[in-house]
């Protein structure tokens, strides 16, 4: 067997800095040949930050193009069990189509080697055949009989156990090409650390160069999902400052390995139930989140003709809208996330699986509880407008505008039917007993929490036709933001303004 080995080197000279060899990494070789695109230095030296107790190492990347060595990236990389005490930069695989090494110590990644792991042939020893006998006769002819039969029934016992968790799933049937990825490309990706889990898989957080993303992943029997949010990404018109940036999709491993991947930007404060639930928020942050939030589904809701020169943007029901599945940006902008339910109405097409009881059982709306849906666009609109509702009250539960106290967080209808609410206990309190999560006095005393609460009253109405539109929404908000001027802080000072007093945007007369 052939080794082939490929070494190529780049020389750099430096005026100071540390010795090559030092066990701990500070920094490492720079060089990106794409870096007129991304609008980086070409080459040098970068330094190396991360977590305490974090090991880091440096990188390459190249091709080989018949034997012609092309350099892709350079840099430092985060901490990497594969690259433990590697002094020397060397790639393993057989024929990648992009070569890639790690190792540990300052400028460690300034050579780099593909040294193909080999294995010699396995030497068998075969003794010399012993007397032929009776019993040898028969061991030899009975033994290829019965290992084939438990070999039959093995595989018979894990088709019909392994057939079940994927049902109808035609795994051999291909996903279909993922759309390019140009923000991708061959940047190195890292899996860091699990920060969700949910109904179709979990949710990481991940590396892309100097770039923190995050990355869900579907098992190949929600392929459907993946396909489905994955295609309300690419509509036309889904860039937007509050829907939640997608950056690639790809299909990863084979077979009943495959993994579905959906790349999107990372939010580090996480969904808005997770912020609540650590935190109190002021008057202003509260507004700020709301409306922001109310801008995000007017926009997810509104049909566009010429979208910024992408084409059409169909109107798109969200169908599982929730504070798990608004993100938070570091300064409080909402984001809308996870549209893996969602559906789009587009003239003269019919809108797709629109089937009624979907979503999360606690956010469902009175008529998808009775299963009493007008399949219509409208209908699925003001679902979302209910569900917003509930938000919004989560959002006023945890705020300290006034004087009294902040309750710990907890969910809509929590201190009515408990955290593992049944779909009877459901119908029982919203569609038979028309109840809503509270109000508490202390909240109305505030002008402009009063004002809010009468907002959501109307959103979460019984009757899906009075509830207000998230455009509706969000122009409250805005004028009851700029009708409280006395509250400055988490303290009212003043109040210029009672809530009679202030006139409210009318309500839209059709979502």
């Amino acid at each position: 067997m052939f080794l082939i080995l490929l070494e190529h080197t780049w020389d750099l000279n430096f005026a100071s800095g540390p010795g090559h060899g030092e066990a701990e990494t500070r920094e490492c070789i720079y060089y990106n040949a794409n870096w007129e695109l991304e609008k980086t230095n070409q080459s040098g030296v970068e330094r190396c930050e991360g977590e305490k107790d974090k090991r880091l190492h440096c990188y390459a990347s190249w091709r080989n193009n018949s034997g012609s060595i092309e350099l892709v990236k350079k840099g430092c990389w985060l901490d990497d069990f594969n690259c433990y005490d590697r002094q020397e930069c060397v790639a393993t695989e057989e024929n990648p189509q992009v070569f890639f090494c790690c190792c540990e110590g300052n400028y460690c990644n300034e050579k780099f080697t593909h040294l193909p792991e080999v294995t010699g042939p396995e030497v068998i020893y075969e003794p010399p055949p012993p007397t032929p006998s009776l019993l040898n006769i028969l061991v030899y002819s009975l033994l290829p009989i019965a290992v084939l039969s438990m070999a039959i029934l093995l595989a018979f016992w894990m088709y019909r156990h392994r057939k079940p968790p994927y049902g109808h799933v035609d795994i051999n049937e291909d996903p279909g090409p993922p759309p390019p990825s140009p923000l991708v490309g061959l940047k190195p990706l890292q899996l860091l650390e699990i920060k969700a889990r949910g109904r179709f898989g979990c949710v990481w957080k991940a590396q892309l160069m100097n770039d923190y993303v995050a990355v869900k992943i579907f098992p190949i029997q929600d392929k459907q999902s993946w396909q489905s949010e994955r295609e309300i990404f690419n509509t036309p018109g889904m860039k937007h400052e509050n829907l939640l940036q997608f950056i690639a999709a790809e299909k990863r491993g084979t077979n009943l390995e495959t993994e579905l991947w959906l790349i999107t930007a990372f939010h580090d404060k996480g969904s808005l139930t997770d912020y609540l639930k650590g935190n109190i928020i002021s008057w202003n942050e509260l507004c700020h989140v709301a409306e922001t939030m109310a801008r995000g589904l007017s926009y997810l809701h509104e049909d566009v003709p010429w979208c910024k020169g992408e084409g059409h943007k169909p109107a798109i029901a969200h169908r599982d809208f929730k504070s798990k599945n608004v993100l938070l940006k570091n300064d409080l902008t909402a984001v809308l996330a996870d549209f893996g339910l969602a559906v789009r109405f587009e003239p003269g097409k019919p809108p797709g699986d629109t089937h009624g009881q979907v979503g999360t059982r606690r956010y469902m709306a009175p008529e998808v509880l009775e299963g009493a849906i007008n399949f219509q666009r409208d209908a699925f609109l003001r679902i979302d407008m209910y569900a917003m509702g509930l938000v919004l009250w989560e959002l006023v539960s945890r705020c300290r505008a006034v004087d009294g106290p902040v309750d710990e967080y907890m969910l809509p209808f929590e201190e009515e039917i408990g955290q593992h609410p049944s779909l009877e206990d459901l119908q029982e309190v919203v569609v038979h007993k028309k109840m809503r999560p509270v109000f508490k006095d202390h909240w109305l005393k505030h002008p402009g929490l009063a004002q809010l609460c009468v907002t959501i009253e109307e959103c979460w109405d019984h009757d899906a036709e009075a509830r207000l539109s998230a455009g509706c929404v969000e122009e409250r908000i805005a004028q009851i933001r700029k009708s409280v001027n006395g509250t400055t802080s988490d303290c009212l000072v003043s109040i210029v303004t009672s809530v009679t007093n202030v006139d409210l945007p009318p309500k839209e007369s059709s979502i």
